[in-house]
């Protein structure tokens, strides 16, 4: 980024490029690292400026480590034989921060999205068909956001898994816990009808 003359504006520009961060919040924050302890801002911006350089993708399953293997798939205590698929590393962060998984993940880092250039041919199916029969996966869950591209790639993936004779199953989206029925959207209202369980 070029000097502008104005570094504390140049800072807010780059922080509201962060998801979540508003204006409003870019400009608390700058003003905070400029109270702040000069060694933690000069951490901060070394851990950022090297985050690059230090993180790369799990070998086995594609999450974010600093290893070969991220500690998921280095824990021996994990089900080897059951696969949860997601879109992205943060899908993964928030299904073990529910604490019920005990298996193994895979992430894609992509969505089928004709519109956004990416098709079956450029979807990566392949690495994970690979690893399903390298590693002897008996079952796959398919944990794709309830989105038009998460939807498409679930059944995508799910007709190929039927095809390599793998248990395949998708996981329920419904009304959140504690929402109120009015604001819940009608493909979200109906598809809580239609996976409703007996008691």
């Amino acid at each position: 980024m070029h000097d502008s003359g104005d570094p504390l504006g140049d800072l807010v520009k780059l922080l509201v490029r962060l998801p979540g961060v508003g204006e409003k919040s870019a400009r608390r924050i700058a003003f905070h690292m400029l109270s702040a302890d000069r060694d933690y801002a000069q951490t901060l911006g070394e851990a950022l400026a090297t985050l690059g350089e230090r993180v790369r993708r799990c070998a086995s399953c594609g999450n974010y480590t600093a290893r070969e293997l991220c500690a998921l798939c280095a824990d021996p205590r994990r089900a080897g034989d059951v696969l949860c698929v997601v879109a992205r590393p943060a899908d993964a962060d928030a299904i073990e921060r529910a604490r019920v998984f005990g298996g193994r993940y895979h992430v894609l880092h992509a969505l089928l999205d004709p519109l956004g250039g990416v098709g079956p041919a450029e979807f990566p199916l392949v690495p994970l068909m690979e690893r399903i029969a390298r590693e002897g996966i008996r079952e796959v869950i398919l944990a794709t956001p309830p989105t038009v591209e998460g939807e498409a790639t679930s059944l995508y993936l799910a007709e190929a898994l039927r095809s390599a004779g793998v248990s395949t199953s998708r996981i329920a989206s419904g009304v959140p816990h504690g929402g109120d029925l009015e604001f819940v959207d009608p493909i979200t209202l109906g598809r809580a009808l239609e996976g409703r369980r007996s008691l």
